[in-house]
């Protein structure tokens, strides 16, 4: 594991930029998923079954896109108890907090009498893109489908990447079976949602696409936004920890490891305003990372911080995924912090309970998008309508309405408007 030490010294700023400068740095993939886009705009399903076996089956025929309610039924019979109850939790945990989280319709009752109605509806169709990569990821499908359920989507599809062996994760599949995901797909990469975006004979398109994955699935996301909603950018994991001297070592550095494990891409930081704990923290890193070779992969940064205040604007620079306070002092930050895309308190908090249980959704903002992006919600299926009923308080807006339409030069609007002064909800 590689870590570097530090210093914020003043300027936040800067030590962030240090920071997300240990990431790699993201490889072009603009013109490789473009032509994928395109191949499957233009092939359909033989285009999305061609890309599939050149790209995950290792050249072997893929079995159909379309897993069967046989095949899914099989996979949860099979599926280990403990890992069953898991989910159980992690499903009524995640269902409590989206539920609480869908807004409810509002009027609004303006000066002149008339109302506007602000009605939330759901989206008709959404899809959940389940990473398949180096693990398999039944927690995502927990994140996405229980999620756009609570929004009150209709048909909720979910696609996971098949491997060598032609087939999606037995345990995604199981965990699709529990959720009742409408559909499921055995495809990755930017084809499947090419495939879920546009439509293909076999994929039904969808009006929302959500959910994790590798560049190229999030560059198809973006190039495909103007024809499918699309959530946020969840690229690699990354984790900052926020402490004080009353932080507890061990239990940080098993925190850190533990958000490491997902991969090169990734980030993990810890800033303290005391040096010796992170001394301290930086010993049981490295033990922590020789105990597990080649399960720690991405890079940590410890910063030292010369206040508590001075660690906190370093993380609100950083923008983490996922940012943990410990310490008495660094948890009464926590009213203080603005970008984050969820943030722990307390030493009972690792940011692995979020990952798969806690209840608060685990597909968040990552690469520093927490300053402008919030996790998953019931929100990125839902679209917002406003009900307009004037009625008889055309007489009060028309004439103010024609004269800033006359200055953006729109007679007709103005017109319009003027035409409905003194009619009393269609009525002259």
């Amino acid at each position: 594991m590689r870590i570097e030490r530090l210093s914020i010294a003043g300027d936040p700023a800067g030590a962030a930029r240090r920071t997300r400068a240990l990431q790699p740095p993201p490889a072009s993939v603009e013109s490789t998923v473009r032509d994928i886009i395109a191949a499957v705009r233009e092939g359909g399903d033989g285009a999305v079954r061609e890309l599939t076996a050149r790209l995950d089956t290792g050249g072997a025929e893929p079995p159909p896109l379309r897993v069967t309610e046989d095949e899914l039924a099989g996979a949860l019979a099979a599926l280990d108890p403990a890992v069953r109850a898991g989910l159980d939790t992690a499903v009524t945990n995640v269902a409590l907090v989206a539920d609480a989280d869908s807004a409810e319709d509002r009027q609004v009752r303006l000066p002149q009498g008339h109302t506007v109605t602000l009605r939330e509806v759901p989206v008709r169709r959404a899809a959940i893109y389940v990473p398949g990569g180096r693990s398999p990821y039944p927690s995502t499908v927990v994140m996405g489908v229980v999620t756009a359920r609570a929004a009150g989507v209709e048909a909720v599809a979910v696609c996971a990447p098949p491997g060598p062996h032609g087939d999606a994760h037995p345990v995604i599949l199981a965990a699709c079976a529990l959720l009742g995901a409408t559909e499921v797909y055995r495809m990755g990469g930017a084809q499947a949602v090419a495939a879920l975006a546009l439509g293909t004979e076999t994929v039904p398109r969808v009006d929302v696409m959500a959910g994790p994955g590798t560049l190229y699935v999030q560059e198809a996301k973006r190039q495909l936004s103007g024809e499918v909603g699309i959530d946020l950018f969840a690229g690699p994991s990354d984790l900052l920890v926020v402490c004080d001297g009353e932080a507890d070592p061990h239990l940080l550095a098993l925190d850190l490891l533990a958000q490491a494990e997902h991969g090169e891409g990734s980030l993990v930081a810890a800033a303290c305003d005391d040096v010796a704990l992170l001394d301290l923290l930086e010993a049981e890193l490295a033990a922590g990372a020789a105990r597990n070779p080649g399960a720690v992969l991405a890079p940590c940064v410890l910063a030292e911080a010369g206040s508590l205040l001075e660690a906190l604007a370093f993380a609100e620079q950083v923008a983490p995924e996922h940012l943990q306070l410990a310490g008495t002092g660094a948890e009464r930050l926590a009213g203080r912090v603005r970008a984050a895309g969820c943030v722990l308190i307390g030493h009972a908090s690792a940011t692995a309970f979020s990952d798969y249980l806690a209840g608060s959704n685990a597909i968040l903002p990552s690469a520093g998008a927490a300053r402008f992006a919030s996790g998953l919600s019931p929100r990125a299926f839902r679209r917002r309508v406003s009900e307009v009923r004037i009625g008889a308080a055309a007489g009060a807006l028309a004439p103010a309405g024609a004269a800033v339409a006359r200055a953006e030069g729109f007679e007709l609007h103005a017109e319009s408007m003027e035409a409905r002064i003194g009619e009393d909800g269609g009525r002259r």
